[in-house]
């Protein structure tokens, strides 16, 4: 009797010890498979026509819509890229903003945009360009539109951005704005920069202000 109730215990100490592993190891491959990765991608333009928008949601993980959605051709800011538990690649723009990678292409598409150079390569560091040289082709090329308030609030986040200098350089973000040098597609003029800045404010966020508004709370825009 005593030899079998010995049996009966080491034979369910051993069961409990074969669950313990299978349920750690379960959740071992929980975590590889739904976890955020080093980012892949530092702008993201949607490519999804169907809709001609896409869905925003409040995580990667168990996603749920925020009722936002992003227009087709739209390009945006990428903070993070993670992959969930079945194998999709999501983005966060920013604040818990998600996104499926496979209704964006990465980088900064500029078809049909006169704001963007695709017959110009990078010859050159941004740097190399003397700021009085930036301005002389900012003047004769783009005027912006901003007035007022919006001349603020732009001049504001510049300020913030790069000290209001066209050739800060921060490791991909270029210039005066501090865009991705994948916006700027290799013009690194003042002209093409206070261009695609303006584009970019009026795409994402509907005006200078409102880009203001966002930096203040967020820190960047």
């Amino acid at each position: 009797m005593k030899i079998k109730s010995i049996l009966v215990k080491s034979i369910a100490v051993a069961a409990m010890s074969v669950t313990g592993l299978v349920v750690a190891n379960n959740a071992g491959l929980q975590t590889a498979q739904a976890a955020t990765v080093q980012n892949d991608a530092h702008v993201v333009t949607v490519n999804y026509v169907s809709d001609n928008s896409i869905t925003v949601y409040n995580n990667y993980e168990n996603p749920v819509a925020t009722g936002q959605t992003l227009a087709s051709n739209t390009s945006w800011k990428v903070i993070k890229t993670a992959y969930d538990s079945k194998g999709h690649k999501w983005y966060d723009l920013g604040k818990n903003q998600w996104i499926r990678a496979e209704y964006v292409t990465a980088g900064y598409v500029a078809a049909n945009n006169a704001t963007a150079k695709s017959t110009t390569t990078v010859s050159q560091a941004p740097a190399a360009q003397t700021q009085s040289q930036a301005a002389t082709t900012s003047a004769k090329s783009y005027t912006s539109n901003a007035t007022g308030s919006e001349a603020s609030a732009k001049a504001w986040i510049a300020s913030r951005e790069s000290g209001g200098s066209y050739s800060a350089s921060n490791g991909q973000y270029v210039g005066k704005y501090q865009l991705s040098s994948s916006y700027l597609n290799g013009d690194y003029s003042a002209a093409n920069q206070e261009r695609v800045a303006d584009q970019y404010v009026q795409s994402r966020y509907g005006s200078w202000t409102a880009a203001k508004s966002f930096w203040q709370a967020n820190g960047w825009y």
